[in-house]
Protein backbone atom coordinates (compact mmCIF):
# COMPACT_ATOMS: atom_id res chain seq x y z
CA UNK A 1 0.00 0.00 0.00
CA UNK A 2 1.13 3.18 -0.78
CA UNK A 3 2.64 6.15 1.78
CA UNK A 4 0.41 8.94 2.12
CA UNK A 5 1.83 12.51 3.88
CA UNK A 6 -0.21 11.73 7.03
CA UNK A 7 1.78 8.37 7.41
CA UNK A 8 5.39 10.01 7.13
CA UNK A 9 6.82 11.02 10.50
CA UNK A 10 7.41 14.21 11.73
CA UNK A 11 10.72 13.86 13.69
CA UNK A 12 13.56 14.57 10.73
CA UNK A 13 15.63 12.01 12.06
CA UNK A 14 12.73 9.45 12.06
CA UNK A 15 12.17 10.26 8.22
CA UNK A 16 15.89 10.64 7.70
CA UNK A 17 15.72 6.55 8.76
CA UNK A 18 13.22 5.84 6.90
CA UNK A 19 14.80 7.40 3.62
CA UNK A 20 17.67 5.95 4.12
CA UNK A 21 16.65 2.33 4.50
CA UNK A 22 14.38 2.50 1.51
CA UNK A 23 17.49 3.80 -0.47
CA UNK A 24 20.12 0.81 0.78
CA UNK A 25 17.01 -1.15 -0.61
CA UNK A 26 16.36 0.52 -3.64
CA UNK A 27 20.15 0.22 -4.02
CA UNK A 28 20.30 -3.64 -3.25
CA UNK A 29 17.49 -4.80 -5.63
CA UNK A 30 18.88 -2.51 -8.47
CA UNK A 31 22.31 -4.49 -8.08
CA UNK A 32 20.53 -7.87 -7.36
CA UNK A 33 18.32 -7.12 -10.70
CA UNK A 34 21.66 -6.02 -12.69
CA UNK A 35 23.28 -9.10 -11.69
CA UNK A 36 20.60 -11.70 -11.79
CA UNK A 37 19.83 -9.97 -15.83
CA UNK A 38 24.06 -10.21 -16.05
CA UNK A 39 23.89 -13.41 -15.46
CA UNK A 40 20.32 -14.38 -17.45
CA UNK A 41 20.92 -12.22 -20.69
CA UNK A 42 24.50 -10.66 -20.36
CA UNK A 43 28.22 -12.22 -20.57
CA UNK A 44 27.92 -14.83 -18.43
CA UNK A 45 29.86 -18.43 -19.42
CA UNK A 46 27.38 -20.19 -20.67
CA UNK A 47 25.18 -17.29 -22.67
CA UNK A 48 28.25 -16.32 -23.94
CA UNK A 49 28.91 -20.43 -25.43
CA UNK A 50 25.56 -20.04 -26.38
CA UNK A 51 25.91 -16.97 -28.52
CA UNK A 52 29.26 -18.26 -29.70
CA UNK A 53 28.33 -20.83 -30.58
CA UNK A 54 25.28 -19.63 -32.79
CA UNK A 55 27.37 -17.25 -34.24
CA UNK A 56 29.91 -20.21 -35.27
CA UNK A 57 27.00 -21.96 -36.73
CA UNK A 58 25.77 -19.21 -38.68
CA UNK A 59 29.39 -18.55 -39.47
CA UNK A 60 29.68 -21.83 -41.44
CA UNK A 61 26.54 -21.44 -42.54
CA UNK A 62 27.64 -18.37 -44.75
CA UNK A 63 30.71 -19.68 -45.74
CA UNK A 64 29.39 -23.24 -47.11
CA UNK A 65 26.87 -20.98 -49.24
CA UNK A 66 29.98 -19.14 -50.76
CA UNK A 67 32.00 -21.89 -51.24
CA UNK A 68 29.10 -23.76 -52.84
CA UNK A 69 28.58 -20.65 -55.13
CA UNK A 70 30.75 -20.47 -58.32
CA UNK A 71 33.40 -17.90 -58.28
CA UNK A 72 31.78 -16.02 -61.34
CA UNK A 73 28.77 -15.31 -59.21
CA UNK A 74 30.34 -13.91 -56.73
CA UNK A 75 30.30 -9.86 -56.15
CA UNK A 76 33.77 -8.15 -56.50
CA UNK A 77 35.73 -7.63 -53.34
CA UNK A 78 36.32 -3.86 -52.32
CA UNK A 79 39.20 -4.81 -50.73
CA UNK A 80 42.27 -6.97 -52.27
CA UNK A 81 42.21 -10.49 -50.86
CA UNK A 82 44.72 -11.07 -48.70
CA UNK A 83 46.37 -14.78 -49.41
CA UNK A 84 46.03 -16.36 -46.16
CA UNK A 85 49.36 -18.19 -44.46
CA UNK A 86 48.34 -21.90 -44.67
CA UNK A 87 50.30 -23.67 -41.48
CA UNK A 88 52.35 -26.81 -42.05
CA UNK A 89 50.87 -29.58 -40.92
CA UNK A 90 52.24 -31.50 -37.55
CA UNK A 91 55.35 -33.16 -37.88
CA UNK A 92 54.29 -35.73 -36.13
CA UNK A 93 51.49 -37.23 -38.17
CA UNK A 94 51.84 -40.53 -40.41
CA UNK A 95 52.49 -39.78 -44.01
CA UNK A 96 51.34 -41.89 -46.62
CA UNK A 97 53.00 -41.02 -50.04
CA UNK A 98 50.74 -41.42 -53.45
CA UNK A 99 53.20 -40.94 -56.55
CA UNK A 100 51.56 -39.69 -59.27
CA UNK A 101 53.35 -40.69 -62.53
CA UNK A 102 53.40 -38.87 -65.79
CA UNK A 103 53.79 -40.27 -69.70
CA UNK A 104 56.68 -41.93 -70.41
CA UNK A 105 57.84 -39.47 -73.39
CA UNK A 106 57.57 -35.48 -74.11
CA UNK A 107 53.58 -35.33 -75.36
CA UNK A 108 54.88 -32.32 -77.87
CA UNK A 109 57.66 -34.18 -79.54
CA UNK A 110 57.61 -37.71 -78.02
CA UNK A 111 61.33 -36.95 -76.84
CA UNK A 112 62.62 -38.91 -74.09
CA UNK A 113 61.89 -37.82 -70.41
CA UNK A 114 64.88 -36.69 -67.41
CA UNK A 115 63.83 -35.79 -63.95
CA UNK A 116 63.29 -31.89 -63.11
CA UNK A 117 62.04 -31.87 -60.05
CA UNK A 118 59.17 -32.46 -58.30
CA UNK A 119 55.69 -30.59 -56.72
CA UNK A 120 54.30 -31.65 -53.02
CA UNK A 121 51.10 -30.83 -52.12
CA UNK A 122 49.92 -32.50 -48.57
CA UNK A 123 45.93 -33.17 -47.92
CA UNK A 124 45.17 -33.95 -43.74
CA UNK A 125 42.58 -36.64 -44.00
CA UNK A 126 41.04 -38.47 -41.27
CA UNK A 127 40.35 -42.40 -40.32
CA UNK A 128 37.89 -43.69 -38.94
CA UNK A 129 38.76 -45.45 -35.61
CA UNK A 130 38.48 -49.13 -36.47
CA UNK A 131 37.33 -52.06 -34.16
CA UNK A 132 39.23 -55.42 -34.04
CA UNK A 133 39.05 -58.54 -32.56
CA UNK A 134 41.85 -59.76 -31.11
CA UNK A 135 41.73 -63.82 -30.76
CA UNK A 136 44.00 -64.98 -28.02
CA UNK A 137 44.86 -69.25 -29.37
CA UNK A 138 46.53 -71.37 -26.80
CA UNK A 139 47.37 -74.66 -28.70
CA UNK A 140 47.36 -77.78 -26.07
CA UNK A 141 49.68 -80.30 -26.30
CA UNK A 142 49.46 -83.62 -24.74
CA UNK A 143 52.88 -85.58 -22.98
CA UNK A 144 53.39 -88.69 -25.08
CA UNK A 145 54.65 -90.39 -21.74
CA UNK A 146 51.72 -89.39 -19.08
CA UNK A 147 49.52 -87.43 -21.44
CA UNK A 148 49.34 -84.57 -19.15
CA UNK A 149 47.92 -81.55 -21.11
CA UNK A 150 50.31 -78.68 -21.46
CA UNK A 151 49.10 -75.25 -22.46
CA UNK A 152 50.25 -71.69 -21.97
CA UNK A 153 48.52 -69.32 -19.41
CA UNK A 154 45.78 -67.27 -20.36
CA UNK A 155 46.31 -63.58 -20.53
CA UNK A 156 45.21 -60.83 -17.80
CA UNK A 157 42.26 -58.81 -19.49
CA UNK A 158 41.52 -55.65 -17.64
CA UNK A 159 38.24 -57.10 -16.28
CA UNK A 160 38.31 -60.42 -15.53
CA UNK A 161 35.97 -62.34 -18.06
CA UNK A 162 35.73 -58.98 -19.80
CA UNK A 163 35.17 -58.42 -23.69
CA UNK A 164 37.09 -54.67 -23.79
CA UNK A 165 40.81 -54.77 -24.64
CA UNK A 166 42.82 -51.66 -22.59
CA UNK A 167 42.04 -49.52 -25.47
CA UNK A 168 38.63 -49.73 -25.89
CA UNK A 169 38.50 -49.68 -22.04
CA UNK A 170 40.10 -46.29 -22.45
CA UNK A 171 38.43 -44.80 -24.48
CA UNK A 172 35.54 -45.65 -22.70
CA UNK A 173 36.37 -44.02 -19.91
CA UNK A 174 37.77 -41.01 -21.45
CA UNK A 175 34.64 -40.33 -23.62
CA UNK A 176 32.32 -40.32 -20.34
CA UNK A 177 34.67 -38.42 -17.84
CA UNK A 178 36.52 -36.06 -20.38
CA UNK A 179 34.24 -35.82 -23.47
CA UNK A 180 31.26 -35.80 -21.24
CA UNK A 181 29.35 -38.51 -23.29
CA UNK A 182 26.59 -40.77 -20.71
CA UNK A 183 27.30 -44.26 -21.42
CA UNK A 184 23.67 -44.83 -23.21
CA UNK A 185 24.87 -42.29 -25.81
CA UNK A 186 28.16 -44.53 -26.40
CA UNK A 187 26.05 -47.77 -26.34
CA UNK A 188 24.10 -45.54 -29.14
CA UNK A 189 27.60 -44.80 -30.70
CA UNK A 190 28.92 -48.79 -31.14
CA UNK A 191 25.07 -49.49 -32.47
CA UNK A 192 25.53 -46.90 -35.45
CA UNK A 193 28.91 -49.45 -35.97
CA UNK A 194 27.27 -53.04 -35.74
CA UNK A 195 28.75 -53.46 -32.39
CA UNK A 196 25.61 -54.43 -29.51
CA UNK A 197 27.07 -53.25 -26.52
CA UNK A 198 24.17 -52.01 -23.43
CA UNK A 199 24.81 -49.76 -21.28
CA UNK A 200 24.85 -51.89 -18.59
CA UNK A 201 27.51 -53.62 -20.13
CA UNK A 202 29.33 -50.19 -20.76
CA UNK A 203 28.25 -49.60 -17.01
CA UNK A 204 30.08 -52.79 -15.73
CA UNK A 205 33.39 -51.84 -17.41
CA UNK A 206 33.47 -48.28 -15.57
CA UNK A 207 32.78 -50.22 -12.07
CA UNK A 208 35.36 -52.75 -13.04
CA UNK A 209 37.71 -49.86 -14.73
CA UNK A 210 37.08 -47.76 -11.24
CA UNK A 211 37.87 -50.61 -8.92
CA UNK A 212 41.38 -51.57 -11.24
CA UNK A 213 43.18 -47.99 -11.11
CA UNK A 214 42.09 -47.75 -7.12
CA UNK A 215 44.76 -48.44 -5.76
CA UNK A 216 46.83 -45.63 -8.48
CA UNK A 217 44.11 -43.18 -6.99
CA UNK A 218 45.27 -43.83 -3.36
CA UNK A 219 48.77 -43.33 -4.61
CA UNK A 220 47.74 -40.26 -5.97
CA UNK A 221 46.05 -39.19 -2.59
CA UNK A 222 48.98 -39.50 -0.58
CA UNK A 223 51.24 -37.76 -2.84
CA UNK A 224 48.86 -34.89 -2.92
CA UNK A 225 48.11 -34.27 1.01
CA UNK A 226 52.24 -34.29 1.86
CA UNK A 227 52.31 -31.53 -0.26
CA UNK A 228 53.06 -28.19 2.20
CA UNK A 229 50.00 -26.05 0.31
CA UNK A 230 46.87 -27.30 -1.78
CA UNK A 231 44.08 -25.08 -3.81
CA UNK A 232 40.59 -26.26 -2.13
CA UNK A 233 37.14 -25.60 -3.67
CA UNK A 234 34.03 -27.29 -4.20
CA UNK A 235 31.46 -27.47 -6.80
CA UNK A 236 27.59 -29.05 -6.72
CA UNK A 237 26.79 -32.16 -8.68
CA UNK A 238 23.66 -33.15 -9.05
CA UNK A 239 22.67 -36.91 -7.90
CA UNK A 240 19.89 -39.10 -8.58
CA UNK A 241 17.96 -40.05 -5.49
CA UNK A 242 16.98 -44.12 -6.24
CA UNK A 243 13.91 -45.00 -6.26
CA UNK A 244 12.39 -41.39 -6.01
CA UNK A 245 13.03 -39.85 -9.37
CA UNK A 246 14.41 -36.95 -7.87
CA UNK A 247 18.10 -35.64 -7.29
CA UNK A 248 19.64 -34.55 -4.16
CA UNK A 249 22.97 -31.89 -4.24
CA UNK A 250 26.31 -33.53 -4.01
CA UNK A 251 29.71 -31.80 -3.84
CA UNK A 252 32.78 -33.25 -5.73
CA UNK A 253 35.95 -31.71 -3.54
CA UNK A 254 38.90 -30.50 -5.19
CA UNK A 255 42.79 -30.44 -3.76
CA UNK A 256 45.38 -29.43 -6.20
CA UNK A 257 49.31 -29.60 -4.95
CA UNK A 258 50.85 -27.41 -7.89
CA UNK A 259 53.90 -25.40 -7.17
CA UNK A 260 55.33 -24.58 -10.64
CA UNK A 261 54.66 -20.48 -10.27
CA UNK A 262 56.33 -20.78 -7.38
CA UNK A 263 59.64 -22.76 -9.17
CA UNK A 264 59.22 -26.11 -8.14
CA UNK A 265 60.01 -29.27 -9.96
CA UNK A 266 57.58 -31.28 -8.76
CA UNK A 267 55.32 -32.76 -10.19
CA UNK A 268 51.55 -30.97 -10.19
CA UNK A 269 48.45 -33.42 -9.56
CA UNK A 270 44.58 -33.07 -8.49
CA UNK A 271 42.58 -35.11 -5.98
CA UNK A 272 38.99 -35.13 -5.86
CA UNK A 273 36.85 -36.22 -3.29
CA UNK A 274 32.91 -36.77 -3.30
CA UNK A 275 30.17 -36.59 -0.55
CA UNK A 276 26.67 -36.47 -0.18
CA UNK A 277 26.58 -32.24 1.07
CA UNK A 278 28.56 -29.99 2.40
CA UNK A 279 29.11 -29.75 5.65
CA UNK A 280 32.27 -28.79 7.34
CA UNK A 281 33.49 -32.16 8.66
CA UNK A 282 33.59 -33.48 4.74
CA UNK A 283 37.03 -31.17 4.14
CA UNK A 284 37.59 -31.96 7.81
CA UNK A 285 38.40 -35.82 6.70
CA UNK A 286 39.69 -35.24 3.40
CA UNK A 287 42.54 -33.57 4.88
CA UNK A 288 43.23 -35.41 8.37
CA UNK A 289 46.75 -35.66 7.33
CA UNK A 290 47.04 -32.69 5.61
CA UNK A 291 49.43 -29.85 7.30
CA UNK A 292 50.71 -26.38 5.60
CA UNK A 293 48.77 -24.06 3.83
CA UNK A 294 45.60 -24.07 2.45
CA UNK A 295 44.69 -21.80 0.07
CA UNK A 296 40.88 -21.51 -0.66
CA UNK A 297 37.52 -19.04 -0.80
CA UNK A 298 35.85 -17.65 2.02
CA UNK A 299 34.22 -20.90 2.61
CA UNK A 300 33.12 -21.02 6.53
CA UNK A 301 33.15 -25.19 6.22
CA UNK A 302 36.96 -24.92 5.71
CA UNK A 303 37.24 -22.88 9.02
CA UNK A 304 37.79 -25.99 11.40
CA UNK A 305 40.75 -26.69 9.79
CA UNK A 306 42.20 -23.55 10.59
CA UNK A 307 41.28 -23.92 14.32
CA UNK A 308 41.95 -27.82 15.03
CA UNK A 309 43.95 -28.62 17.59
CA UNK A 310 46.23 -30.65 15.82
CA UNK A 311 48.52 -29.36 13.47
CA UNK A 312 46.08 -26.22 12.95
CA UNK A 313 46.20 -25.07 8.76
CA UNK A 314 47.54 -22.10 7.37
CA UNK A 315 44.97 -20.13 5.65
CA UNK A 316 45.30 -18.31 2.59
CA UNK A 317 43.05 -16.15 0.65
CA UNK A 318 42.04 -15.38 -2.78
CA UNK A 319 42.05 -11.98 -4.57
CA UNK A 320 40.24 -13.51 -7.58
CA UNK A 321 37.09 -13.52 -5.32
CA UNK A 322 37.51 -10.68 -3.18
CA UNK A 323 37.68 -8.56 -7.03
CA UNK A 324 34.61 -10.69 -8.16
CA UNK A 325 32.70 -8.60 -5.83
CA UNK A 326 33.88 -5.31 -7.10
CA UNK A 327 33.64 -6.56 -10.93
CA UNK A 328 30.03 -7.26 -10.32
CA UNK A 329 29.62 -3.78 -8.74
CA UNK A 330 31.13 -2.54 -11.72
CA UNK A 331 29.77 -4.03 -14.33
CA UNK A 332 26.18 -3.81 -12.78
CA UNK A 333 26.36 0.20 -12.22
CA UNK A 334 29.38 1.42 -13.76
CA UNK A 335 30.89 2.00 -10.27
CA UNK A 336 33.87 4.54 -10.99
CA UNK A 337 35.11 3.71 -7.13
CA UNK A 338 34.57 -0.30 -7.68
CA UNK A 339 36.80 0.53 -11.21
CA UNK A 340 39.68 1.79 -8.77
CA UNK A 341 39.12 -0.93 -6.65
CA UNK A 342 39.82 -2.86 -9.93
CA UNK A 343 42.57 -1.24 -10.90
CA UNK A 344 44.49 -1.66 -7.60
CA UNK A 345 43.76 -5.08 -7.62
CA UNK A 346 44.75 -5.51 -11.28
CA UNK A 347 48.50 -4.20 -10.07
CA UNK A 348 48.97 -7.15 -7.64
CA UNK A 349 48.19 -9.66 -10.65
CA UNK A 350 50.64 -7.42 -12.48
CA UNK A 351 53.24 -7.79 -10.48
CA UNK A 352 52.38 -11.45 -10.14
CA UNK A 353 53.13 -11.90 -13.60
CA UNK A 354 56.32 -10.80 -14.13
CA UNK A 355 57.39 -13.03 -11.07
CA UNK A 356 56.14 -16.66 -12.11
CA UNK A 357 58.35 -18.83 -12.14
CA UNK A 358 60.69 -17.86 -9.51
CA UNK A 359 61.75 -19.70 -6.29
CA UNK A 360 60.17 -18.62 -3.11
CA UNK A 361 62.47 -16.14 -1.85
CA UNK A 362 62.51 -14.43 -4.86
CA UNK A 363 58.93 -14.05 -5.20
CA UNK A 364 58.83 -13.44 -1.40
CA UNK A 365 61.22 -10.31 -1.84
CA UNK A 366 59.94 -8.88 -4.99
CA UNK A 367 56.26 -9.22 -3.06
CA UNK A 368 57.31 -7.54 0.18
CA UNK A 369 59.39 -4.71 -1.80
CA UNK A 370 56.32 -3.65 -4.70
CA UNK A 371 53.18 -5.31 -3.39
CA UNK A 372 53.66 -4.39 -0.19
CA UNK A 373 52.79 -0.44 0.00
CA UNK A 374 50.44 -0.97 -2.95
CA UNK A 375 48.64 -3.70 -0.42
CA UNK A 376 49.28 -0.78 2.59
CA UNK A 377 47.39 1.44 0.47
CA UNK A 378 44.86 -0.23 -0.49
CA UNK A 379 43.78 -1.46 2.90
CA UNK A 380 43.56 2.62 4.03
CA UNK A 381 41.99 3.33 0.30
CA UNK A 382 39.23 0.50 1.32
CA UNK A 383 39.01 1.48 5.14
CA UNK A 384 38.22 5.22 3.59
CA UNK A 385 35.12 4.31 0.75
CA UNK A 386 34.10 2.18 4.08
CA UNK A 387 33.72 5.47 6.14
CA UNK A 388 31.68 7.35 3.17
CA UNK A 389 29.23 4.24 1.86
CA UNK A 390 25.94 3.20 3.37
CA UNK A 391 26.60 0.48 5.99
CA UNK A 392 24.20 -2.19 4.18
CA UNK A 393 25.11 -1.12 0.61
CA UNK A 394 26.57 -3.64 -1.83
CA UNK A 395 29.83 -1.79 -2.09
CA UNK A 396 29.83 -1.98 2.24
CA UNK A 397 29.43 -5.52 1.70
CA UNK A 398 32.35 -6.04 -1.16
CA UNK A 399 34.50 -4.01 0.98
CA UNK A 400 34.21 -5.66 4.09
CA UNK A 401 34.49 -9.45 2.18
CA UNK A 402 38.15 -8.10 1.71
CA UNK A 403 39.01 -6.73 5.19
CA UNK A 404 37.48 -9.12 7.37
CA UNK A 405 40.17 -11.55 5.38
CA UNK A 406 42.89 -8.91 4.97
CA UNK A 407 45.34 -11.21 6.93
CA UNK A 408 44.60 -14.16 4.75
CA UNK A 409 44.34 -12.35 1.16
CA UNK A 410 48.03 -10.58 2.36
CA UNK A 411 49.48 -13.77 3.38
CA UNK A 412 51.22 -14.39 0.46
CA UNK A 413 53.03 -10.96 0.54
CA UNK A 414 55.24 -12.91 3.20
CA UNK A 415 55.25 -16.26 1.87
CA UNK A 416 56.96 -16.94 -1.72
CA UNK A 417 55.12 -20.20 -1.98
CA UNK A 418 51.25 -19.27 -2.08
CA UNK A 419 49.80 -17.48 -4.55
CA UNK A 420 47.99 -14.62 -5.42
CA UNK A 421 44.91 -16.39 -5.97
CA UNK A 422 43.23 -19.71 -6.12
CA UNK A 423 42.82 -20.44 -9.89
CA UNK A 424 44.46 -23.63 -9.73
CA UNK A 425 41.46 -25.20 -7.48
CA UNK A 426 39.29 -23.81 -9.85
CA UNK A 427 40.58 -24.49 -13.06
CA UNK A 428 40.70 -28.29 -12.08
CA UNK A 429 36.75 -28.52 -11.77
CA UNK A 430 36.19 -26.65 -15.50
CA UNK A 431 35.87 -30.46 -16.67
CA UNK A 432 33.41 -31.06 -14.05
CA UNK A 433 30.99 -28.00 -14.53
CA UNK A 434 31.15 -28.67 -18.60
CA UNK A 435 30.51 -32.33 -17.58
CA UNK A 436 27.07 -31.10 -15.72
CA UNK A 437 25.29 -29.55 -18.75
CA UNK A 438 25.95 -33.26 -20.71
CA UNK A 439 25.65 -36.11 -18.23
CA UNK A 440 23.05 -33.92 -15.68
CA UNK A 441 23.54 -35.81 -12.70
CA UNK A 442 25.08 -38.93 -11.34
CA UNK A 443 23.60 -41.73 -10.89
CA UNK A 444 24.64 -42.30 -6.97
CA UNK A 445 26.45 -41.27 -4.13
CA UNK A 446 29.12 -44.66 -5.59
CA UNK A 447 29.12 -42.95 -9.02
CA UNK A 448 30.02 -39.66 -7.32
CA UNK A 449 33.37 -41.27 -5.62
CA UNK A 450 33.66 -43.50 -8.99
CA UNK A 451 33.74 -39.86 -10.72
CA UNK A 452 35.58 -38.17 -8.16
CA UNK A 453 38.33 -40.40 -7.94
CA UNK A 454 38.63 -40.89 -12.23
CA UNK A 455 38.70 -37.27 -12.42
CA UNK A 456 41.92 -37.20 -10.13
CA UNK A 457 43.49 -39.15 -12.17
CA UNK A 458 42.68 -37.45 -15.24
CA UNK A 459 43.33 -33.96 -14.41
CA UNK A 460 46.66 -35.30 -13.23
CA UNK A 461 47.56 -36.94 -15.99
CA UNK A 462 46.46 -33.41 -18.09
CA UNK A 463 48.58 -31.51 -15.33
CA UNK A 464 51.73 -33.13 -16.66
CA UNK A 465 51.20 -33.26 -20.41
CA UNK A 466 50.18 -36.53 -21.05
CA UNK A 467 47.81 -37.79 -23.59
CA UNK A 468 44.75 -39.16 -21.16
CA UNK A 469 43.38 -42.10 -23.90
CA UNK A 470 46.73 -43.09 -24.64
CA UNK A 471 47.21 -43.00 -20.32
CA UNK A 472 44.83 -44.94 -19.58
CA UNK A 473 45.30 -47.36 -22.29
CA UNK A 474 49.19 -48.30 -21.21
CA UNK A 475 47.87 -48.91 -17.38
CA UNK A 476 44.73 -50.97 -18.53
CA UNK A 477 47.80 -52.40 -20.13
CA UNK A 478 49.92 -53.21 -17.23
CA UNK A 479 47.64 -52.77 -14.26
CA UNK A 480 46.06 -56.40 -14.10
CA UNK A 481 49.78 -57.89 -13.00
CA UNK A 482 51.21 -54.92 -11.94
CA UNK A 483 52.57 -55.43 -8.51
CA UNK A 484 51.15 -53.39 -5.49
CA UNK A 485 54.38 -52.19 -4.24
CA UNK A 486 55.43 -50.64 -7.17
CA UNK A 487 52.23 -49.00 -8.30
CA UNK A 488 53.91 -45.41 -7.62
CA UNK A 489 55.71 -46.32 -10.73
CA UNK A 490 52.70 -45.47 -12.85
CA UNK A 491 51.99 -41.89 -11.31
CA UNK A 492 51.05 -39.98 -14.45
CA UNK A 493 54.20 -37.71 -13.65
CA UNK A 494 56.53 -41.15 -14.05
CA UNK A 495 55.07 -42.31 -17.17
CA UNK A 496 55.42 -39.24 -18.83
CA UNK A 497 59.10 -39.03 -17.40
CA UNK A 498 60.02 -43.16 -18.98
CA UNK A 499 57.58 -42.99 -22.34
CA UNK A 500 57.32 -39.81 -24.18
CA UNK A 501 55.74 -40.73 -26.46
CA UNK A 502 52.61 -40.56 -24.45
CA UNK A 503 52.73 -36.67 -24.17
CA UNK A 504 50.33 -34.85 -25.89
CA UNK A 505 52.14 -33.30 -29.42
CA UNK A 506 53.48 -30.00 -28.56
Amino acid sequence: MALTRADLPDDPEVLKSLVLTQSLELETLRFQIAVLKRQQFGRSSEQADRELLQMQLRLEDLEATLAARPAHTLPPSKTPAVKPVRRPLPDHLPREQIVHESACACPDCGGALRPAGEDIAEMLEWVPERYKVIRHVRPKFACTKCEKLVQAPAPSRPIARGLAGPGLLAHVLVSKYADHLPLYRQSQIFARDGIDLDRSTLADWVGGASELLSPLIESLGRYVLSAQKLHADDTPVPVLCPGRGTTKQGRLWTYVRDDRPAGSKEPPAVLMRYSADRKGERPEKHLTTFVGVLQADGYSGFNGLYDRAKDPLIEAACWAHARRKFFDLHAANGSPVAAEALQRIGELYAIEEQIRGKPPDERGAARQTRAGPLLADLHDWLHAQLSRVAKKSEFAKAICYALSRWVALTRYRDDGRIEIDNNAAERSLRTVALGRKNWLFAGSDDGGERAAGIYSLLGTAQLNGLNIEAYLRHLFERLPEYPINRIEDLLPWTIADKLPNLKLAA
